[in-house]
């Protein structure tokens, strides 16, 4: 991995009226990992990934993509440099078909303006092939080519899960946070999610994700920070966290024993 951070989050605070749901959380992420953010329900992880796409602003504190303060800018200026997110609830266009929801996290990186595309002119119409065809791709990906016509709507909900992440990795991102991409998930299913989150890292995306399930996130992360109460309590890989008392105490209990 390089010595270069992806992502460095400095120092981040985020508060709502009297409450601190970030409090001074620091740590960065390194090209080609797989990092997984813990900690008990309400800890703030949601919170952080919602900083970090740009869905909320910091109080105070910085994030760093690729050495560039992102703090500011919107979510869809966020996702063209290249960072792009899941959400916690599926967040899916039920009237749409599979291909189109995922063309539409694809026409981030279309290159045509609103006159072109009113006016259909060529560049507009080959930019719209183009889509088309990457957002097909991105469906091979993750299993769901075969349901390419259907209504995201009748999808099951792992399929719309993995519907999701094709969408997100339509927009070619460099680092990818999935934001429990595991809940309610099967067992089958979660070994499908193991292998295409390894697979997405071997194709050079870099992942951060939100995760509960122990056994999935001891299986996958080659690094872990947990957070209480919107700090960090700890980090490291999995051997160290497991065996970290402050964790044990603090979300893991007798499981990881």
């Amino acid at each position: 991995m390089a010595d270069s951070p992806l992502l460095e989050v400095n120092n981040l605070r985020k508060g709502f009226g009297g409450l601190m749901a970030v409090l001074d959380v620091s740590f960065r992420v390194s090209p080609g990992e797989i990092m997984v953010l813990m900690g008990p329900n309400g800890a703030g992880k949601t919170t952080l990934f919602n900083l970090i796409s740009g869905a909320l602003q910091p109080t105070s504190g910085d994030i760093l993509f690729q050495g560039h303060r992102v703090n500011g800018l919107q979510p869809y200026q966020v996702a063209q440099l290249g960072l792009s997110r899941t959400f916690q609830t599926v967040q899916i266009f039920g009237h749409m078909t599979v291909l189109e929801n995922v063309m539409v996290g694809r026409h981030i990186k279309s290159g045509y303006g609103l006159v072109s595309a009113a006016f259909r002119l060529p560049r507009a119409r080959r930019e719209e092939r183009l889509i088309r065809e990457r957002a097909f791709e991105q469906l091979e990906r993750v299993g769901l080519a075969g349901r390419a016509a259907d209504y995201a709507a009748n999808l099951s909900f792992g399929q719309q899960r993995l519907l999701e992440i094709a969408r997100a990795l339509a927009t070619e991102p460099k680092l990818l946070l999935l934001d429990e991409p595991g809940s309610g998930l099967s067992h089958a299913e979660k070994e499908e999610l193991d292998r295409l989150v390894r697979a997405i890292r071997a194709d050079g995306v870099t992942v951060l994700l939100v995760e509960h399930d122990i056994r999935f996130v001891m299986g996958i992360a080659d690094r872990i920070v947990v957070i209480e109460y919107g700090q960090k309590i700890a980090e490291g890989t999995p051997e160290q966290i497991r065996n970290d008392r402050l964790v044990i105490a603090a979300y893991l209990g007798e499981e990881m024993k």
